[in-house]
């Protein structure tokens, strides 16, 4: 793509890198900025390293007092609080919109996912979207690449015969699927929790250990150097066994169970949500829980008899007082990528292949085809071809996201890269729309799911801990929505003595 045709494309940026970061507005409006400081969002982020570094804000009396304070309102509050309706509850969101890392956007009426893609029927998302009213749309599709131009449907089954290597290298390949299929995990899965999952791919071609290193950042954050051998063998033997995928979604991805979860709240209970509300603090006392938050420019407290941190343990360490120490380092052990999704919007069918295709060796992992799943409705007409290039990037890139300039820079290198990985594909977009997540998808590290996460969601008398990551082994939606329903049987436990 040259420069000037660049031009004649819009780019759009969207979310917040430092969407969980606390900060005080009074506080703000009281320093001199730093014209050098980078500004997301018009947030400014020496406040931001104040909250990091301890720093004690005015607390103001209590307010109000409520049964239950819910804090984040992605998909782990946002079930919580459909769990505790009848309560008086409140929950507060930090964020403009409900939903975190499974947020549904439009463009032009058609759905697009900025974040959470789809489930497996086994999992407990599946039961819970029914439940709210949803039904589960099938795939009906398994995972292909694209590898020199090439499109290998079905990879690692029938596309093994069909990619484009040497006869030796795909032979390789059979060997490796043959190998990690005879893997009994039910026998295995602690020992190999606690290995990288690198371990098993040496000897192997490096193009196994490059497919691999574009598909464990995308689902989980590390690549195979650091990815929990456990969870690839685990996750593989469901990419590769005969039984074949069992996936669900919906136009827009899994943002559609928080849009739902959204609208039922909204309509049963609006004055108990609230969304641009800053926390300061989390504050345990002898009979309540208090928190601090900043809404409108104005600090608030309320009390509750419960509290729910849905929200990541970087971000809640920070804001609870009087964490244990094993608990509080624990949470630190966490690590995190920053993540772009990039939508590509074009006016005319580009590709519509299949749901979901992985492209190594790119700037972006995998593409997913955003109305796949109706694409065949009768009546349906497709108006807008929408992919959706993830694209997870590496902690030390995080700072790239912060600037529009710089975000745009990297929707332009996804667009580059598209445009030059099969024939057909060298298409301009009318639209390129990035959305940006500073710390969304935790790191599936060795040792992190058996060791880590029992202790970081241990409750804290009134103070109970949800969010995807307080469960495992990757960061999902059915692992925050267990989070929630787990944690609101503690809470309920609790108030009732």
């Amino acid at each position: 793509m040259t420069p000037n045709r660049r031009d004649f494309i819009k780019f759009v940026v969207a979310g917040s890198v430092a969407a969980g970061c606390p900060i005080d507005l009074s506080l703000l409006a009281a320093q001199t900025p730093d014209p050098k400081s980078p500004m997301v969002e018009g947030e400014n982020n020496h406040i931001c390293h104040q909250v990091r570094d301890r720093q004690i804000f005015d607390r103001p009396p209590v307010s109000a007092r409520r049964d239950v304070v819910i804090v984040g309102g992605g998909v782990s509050g946002l079930a919580a609080a459909y769990r505790l309706r009848d309560l008086n509850f409140l929950l507060l969101e930090k964020e403009p919109h409900w939903g975190g890392n499974a947020f549904l956007m439009e463009y032009q009426g058609t759905p697009y996912a900025t974040g959470s893609a789809f489930l497996g029927k086994s999992e407990r998302a599946y039961d819970f979207a029914r439940e709210i009213g949803l039904e589960p749309l099938p795939i009906n599709d398994s995972d292909s690449t694209i590898v020199k131009g090439e499109w290998i449907p079905d990879t690692w089954r029938s596309g093994l015969d069909k990619l484009p290597y040497r006869a030796a290298v795909r032979e390789r390949f059979k060997k490796f699927r043959k190998e990690l299929l005879s893997i009994d995990f039910e026998k295995r899965g602690k020992e190999l929790s606690r290995v990288p999952f690198s371990d098993l791919i040496k000897g192997y071609p490096d193009e196994i250990k490059q497919w691999w290193d574009t598909y464990g950042p995308s689902n989980w954050g590390a690549t195979s150097d650091e990815t929990n051998a456990a969870l690839a063998i685990e996750d593989f033997q469901e990419l590769a066994g005969e039984n074949g995928n069992d996936y669900y979604t919906w136009p827009g991805g899994l943002g559609a169970i928080t849009k739902k979860l959204s609208e039922i709240l909204q309509q049963q209970s609006p004055s108990h949500m609230r969304l641009n509300t800053t926390i300061v603090a989390v504050v345990p006392e002898r009979d309540e829980v208090r928190v601090t938050y900043m809404e409108e420019a104005e600090l608030k407290t309320v009390g509750a008899k419960g509290v729910i941190m849905a929200t990541p343990k970087f971000i809640t360490r920070r804001l609870v007082e009087g964490l244990p120490t094993k608990q509080s380092e624990a949470m630190h052990q966490i690590r995190y990528i920053p993540y772009a999704v990039v939508n590509l919007i074009f006016d005319k069918p580009v590709f519509n292949k299949g749901y979901d295709t992985w492209c190594p060796g790119n700037k972006f992992s995998d593409f997913v085809v955003a109305d796949w799943v109706v694409r065949n409705q009768p009546g349906y007409k497709q108006k807008y071809n929408i992919l959706t290039c993830y694209t997870p990037l590496r902690r030390e890139e995080r700072a790239l996201l912060l600037t529009e300039s710089s975000a745009q820079q990297i929707a332009a290198e996804v667009l580059r890269d598209f445009q030059k990985l099969f024939p057909g594909s060298n298409v301009d977009p009318i639209e390129v729309h990035l959305y940006r997540r500073g710390h969304p998808l935790y790191m599936s590290t060795p040792g992190l799911f058996t060791e880590v996460q029992p202790l970081v969601r241990q409750p804290m008398d009134r103070i109970f801990f949800a969010n995807t990551d307080s469960e495992g082994p990757e960061s999902t939606t059915s692992g925050g929505i267990e989070a929630a329903e787990r944690a609101v049987k503690e809470v309920q436990r609790r108030l009732a003595g």
